[in-house]
């Protein structure tokens, strides 16, 4: 793009994106100098002279970086130049307001996928209040092209115009690990798999290569930071309870030459480089001091234990309310059948059948059965009887009740015109329940293997079957021992 655009600003900044807008960046004033701060490695924020309105503006894509000389670089005619790196998984740039607005031509600009570097040029920053119609317009470049490593924001020229920021890298280095560790959104683009590793290089003077730790706190997680030769070191993160930003390890090459310190971080995946650049330069800064996002990781950790805290009590609560006032056991918890309706009905029989023998448990069952059978008349029906009978002599219900949970038996009850018909009020729900409906599944229940269940099931259906207020005192009937 030779020719430049019109571009709105508002608060004296537009936002430049090299991938969906769905990251939470940085606040700016963190890291970065009166043209350039950076937000996220997907987002940077610039700064015009202009507070609410029209600047031009230009971008220009190329290959490989401008050389020393080239004037679309390094025009003397530029008051301010800064750079920074962005990570462009996809391949796309824009440029956009404060508000969101952006001129057409730069929508959707075609960059290289993975790392690109941003030089920002500036000049005739006049502010607002001052110029007049006969003063050149404000004027912005951004010039791109790919690179492999991120050196981090560089100032190229100061303007002057502002004052120069204070860089809070503990500050911007808390956000870049969380980002580090936070998993991706439901909604977010995943990035391509196919894209080179890239590595982040850190430059500051220094006497002698510093002791890094050799192992980092992050929450849950750890980085280890193990010696492999004199300078080198492998970064890897471990953790047994969460998933790992990355699986694979890094290497860490530190080096002292001429008095300058040089940091290599390499193999470093492209959507962390930015942000392991900014953790770096926090460790550099004090590399034996306390990592600046532990305490908000410790602070994370304590909210969530004290929510996952509130929502147990909160849902024991609603259990033992479920359950007649009191939590129930783990053995009644895990039956699948009357046992939670049983509760509602009678919390103190259902805890005194639980604790009987198994064997009382089935006699109390049996018991339970041939009550329903009487009071929805049909203890005299023959094959009814028949199966009575039989479970009371110790043997298994007939098959035809057993198999298909007693589909067929079912059946039978609804076409033997032996069966009488007679209506009651269920207990606590409506009063044109079929009683013999009711009442039968108090016999279906002795097919059950588990005693407990048995017992729970045939006694909860025979009390159901005498209807309401009936129930009540066949409850007291019950055998408790």
């Amino acid at each position: 793009m030779d020719d430049f655009v019109r571009q709105f600003v508002d608060y004296c900044q537009y936002q430049v994106r090299s991938a969906p807008y769905w990251r939470t960046g940085m606040p700016i004033y963190l890291v970065g100098d009166e043209l350039l701060h950076v937000s996220s490695p997907t987002e940077c924020t610039g700064f015009a002279a202009t507070h609410t309105g029209w600047i031009e503006m230009r971008v220009v894509v190329r290959d490989a970086p401008p050389a020393e000389g080239d004037p679309v670089g390094d025009a003397d005619d530029w008051d301010a130049i800064s750079e920074t790196t962005l990570w462009s998984p996809q391949g796309v740039l824009s440029v956009h307001s404060m508000m969101g607005s952006t001129a057409e031509e730069f929508a959707g600009l075609s960059v290289p996928p993975g790392l690109i570097r941003l030089r920002a040029h500036a000049r005739n920053l006049i502010h607002e209040s001052v110029r007049t119609d006969d003063d050149p317009p404000e004027q912005h470049q951004l010039l791109v092209w790919p690179v492999t490593e991120d050196v981090g924001p560089r100032t190229r020229r100061a303007a002057g115009t502002r004052r120069e920021w204070e860089q809070k890298r503990a500050k911007a280095a808390e956000y870049a690990m969380l980002d580090v560790i936070r998993p991706y959104d439901t909604h977010e683009e995943r990035d391509p798999d196919d894209l080179p590793r890239v590595a982040v290089v850190r430059r500051r003077p220094a006497e002698a290569v510093p002791v890094l730790p050799d192992r980092l706190p992050v929450g849950d997680l750890e980085v280890h930071l193990t010696p492999t030769a004199e300078g080198t070191l492998s970064w890897r993160w471990a953790s047994t309870t969460e998933e790992l930003p990355d699986q694979e390890a890094s290497t860490v090459r530190l080096a002292v030459v001429d008095g300058e310190l040089t940091l290599r971080h390499e193999g470093v995946t492209g959507r962390h480089a930015i942000l392991l650049g900014l953790v770096w330069d926090h460790l550099l800064d004090d590399p034996a001091g306390r990592p600046a996002w532990e305490p908000v990781l410790r602070a994370q950790a304590a909210e969530k234990a004290e929510r996952a805290e509130r929502n147990r009590r909160l849902r024991a609560e609603h259990e033992a309310n479920s359950w007649g006032g009191t939590p129930p056991t783990d053995r009644l918890r895990a039956l699948t059948g009357q046992a939670l309706s049983f509760a509602r009905l009678d919390r103190p029989l259902l805890d005194r059948l639980a604790e009987l023998p198994a064997d009382r448990q089935r006699q109390i069952a049996v018991w339970a059965a041939r009550r329903a059978m009487r009071v929805a008349g049909m203890e005299q029906i023959g094959w009814i009887a028949e199966a009575l009978a039989a479970v009371e002599a110790g043997e298994r219900l007939p098959a035809a009740f057993t198999d298909d949970h007693g589909q067929a038996v079912s059946r039978r009850l609804y076409a033997d015109p032996a069966i009488p018909h007679t209506v009651i009020k269920f207990p606590g729900g409506p009063s044109n329940f079929r009683q013999q409906s009711v009442a039968f599944p108090a016999l279906l229940a002795l097919a059950d293997d588990d005693p407990l269940a048995a017992v729970i099931d045939a006694v909860y259906t025979a009390a159901t079957a005498h209807g309401e207020p009936a129930h009540l005192a066949f409850l007291a009937e019950v055998p408790r021992d």
